[in-house]
């Protein structure tokens, strides 16, 4: 009998043992599917001309718009394909719930940044793939000779364009080494405008910056220099320079979108539990723990400050990293470094604050992403909400357009005269709207997804970062019911019930193998003796 009751203990704990192990055990799988796209990344792709030996380029070029003709003397129709992009037309017409067919971009939609281009274009063309767009009215967009084909493939890394120029490059840019220099965008190409859009390094974005030049991949496990070192146009591929993947900030359909399941698939993990996931949660929202990673983001932008003066001239305050807190021109600044994004439910479309609409709520919402729980189209995703506040019109209730930029004092231009009004006036006046000599500052947010900077796997969020009580990475987003976060007593009953019967079966199985062990033993034993 004492056998018996031996191997039962022995028994029970090695089935204790075992469901321990399945537990904590992680398995140590060869994702071959990885392997696969680390080989096709590990040799960078070359172009098979080298422009510096052809007798056409052989020459001195005086003009930005010289290098342009010779360019698409050879490449015939690709003038045609840039000019019909919307890096070059700054907007797209796209169907909008709310709105219909709308033309959107950077000529009629506003952010709380540098709050808009129009009657600033001298300085805004700084990042627009032309030469000369002084005025978005009066700029020949059909001249193909403006097509800059330099900012995009310029592969000597001289390429630059110059400051308050209106797109052209800088005087000090030698236009026949870098014609001669041209081939594949590399990610200092893409960044010149992308990591400073805003005005300075990763003011915008959070997730692009120029540490990503030289990355570890602690910082961005694609782009990292001592890994896979991928540049932007290998996941933002062209077609007929269309590129694919739009800027979620002032985009509105939800397509040509570039995505992680384009190369990883919907199935990326080998744990299915895990791939469940992917229905509901974009990669993004795991594998970016944080953003900002090496150089700091702008998060909050005050423009109600701006204007303060000493000794009649502007000045500047900044922060031991260099930032800007302060700038007369804009006001004050709250920067941020590791930030952890917030999260929201987005199903690819967004609308936006357009040039003439009236303000319903306040914070004014600069761009809404659409999403919700159960509209069966959205995931949650992870973004940095910048916050701001900007000039707007008491009367008419909308959003102004100021004048921000000219060379000269005496233009209206804010950053030169230091007037809201002046600036109000001519900037209203000149994208055709009514300005009512009455202006105030009101609040607004700005949503920007965060698509860059991926962590290594080893530092991706667990699944105690969201399934907690409180203080969860989605504590903020509801409607939806989240285990280990919400309470639901009918749930919660039925999970504590069937958890006491899987008890109770397991107990009462046991037992009744032990018992009927044990009558075997005694009706063996009963034998023996008769």
């Amino acid at each position: 009998m004492r056998t018996k009751k031996n191997i039962f203990v022995t028994m029970i704990l090695v089935i204790f043992v075992l469901i321990l192990v399945n537990v904590f055990h992680d398995k140590d799988n060869y994702n071959l599917r990885l392997e696969k796209l680390r080989q096709e990344y590990a040799i960078p792709k070359e172009s098979s001309i080298d422009h510096s030996k052809l007798p056409v380029l052989q020459k001195t070029f005086k003009t930005p718009q010289e290098v342009t003709e010779t360019c698409i003397a050879c490449h015939t129709e690709r003038h045609k394909e840039v000019m019909a992009s919307s890096h070059w037309n700054w907007e797209r017409t796209s169907y909008i719930s709310g709105r219909g067919l709308t033309s959107t971009g950077k000529k009629n939609v506003l952010n709380n940044f540098c709050i808009g281009a129009s009657s600033n274009e001298d300085a805004c063309a700084k990042c627009h793939i032309g030469y000369g767009a002084i005025n978005n009215d009066e700029y020949d967009l059909t001249n193909a000779s403006n097509v800059d084909c330099m900012v995009c493939h310029d592969n000597s890394t001289e390429y630059l364009k110059g400051s308050a120029m209106a797109g052209y490059p800088d005087r000090t840019v030698n236009l026949n080494k870098v014609a001669q220099s041209v081939g594949r965008p590399k990610k200092d190409n893409c960044g010149s405008c992308h990591f400073y859009s805003g005005g300075g390094n990763n003011v915008k974005h959070g997730d692009l910056e120029e540490s990503i030049l030289s990355a570890t991949k602690d910082v961005d496990v694609h782009m990292a220099a001592n890994g896979m070192d991928m540049v932007c146009v290998d996941c933002h591929t062209a077609e007929n320079h269309k590129l694919k993947g739009k800027l979620y900030s002032i985009s509105s359909t939800n397509s040509d979108r570039s995505n992680c399941e384009d190369c990883h698939t919907n199935l990326p993990h080998f744990d299915e539990m895990l791939n469940r996931h992917t229905a509901k949660i974009a990669c993004q929202t795991c594998h970016i723990p944080e953003y900002a990673k090496v150089n700091a983001t702008k998060m909050a932008w005050k423009w109600s400050d701006a204007g303060k003066l000493k000794d009649g001239q502007p000045y500047h305050e900044e922060d031991e990293d260099g930032n800007h807190t302060y700038l007369s021109m804009k006001g004050s600044f709250d920067w941020q470094k590791n930030v952890t994004p917030d999260y929201v439910w987005f199903n690819g479309t967004a609308d936006h604050y357009v040039l003439g609409d009236t303000i319903k709520s306040v914070p004014v919402q600069m761009n809404t992403l659409f999403g919700s729980a159960t509209d069966g189209k959205s995931k949650i995703i992870p973004v940095k909400i910048h916050k701001g506040d900007q000039i707007y019109d008491k009367k008419y209730n909308n959003l102004i357009q100021p004048k921000v930029f000219a060379k000269e004092v005496g233009d209206s231009a804010y950053w030169k005269d230091f007037d809201w009004n002046l600036a109000a006036a001519a900037g209203m006046k000149k994208i055709g709207l009514p300005y009512s000599g009455e202006y105030g500052f009101v609040e607004t947010e700005m949503y920007w997804p965060v698509n860059h900077m991926v962590s290594p796997k080893e530092k991706s969020l667990m699944c105690v970062d969201c399934h907690v009580r409180e203080n969860g990475r989605l504590q903020n987003l509801t409607g939806f019911y989240l285990p280990g976060r919400d309470k639901n007593d009918i749930l919660d009953s039925l999970g504590t019930i069937m958890i006491i019967l899987a008890m109770v079966g397991v107990l009462a199985h046991g037992s009744i193998r032990f018992i009927m062990a044990i009558r075997k033993e005694e009706y063996e034993t009963e034998i023996i003796n008769k």
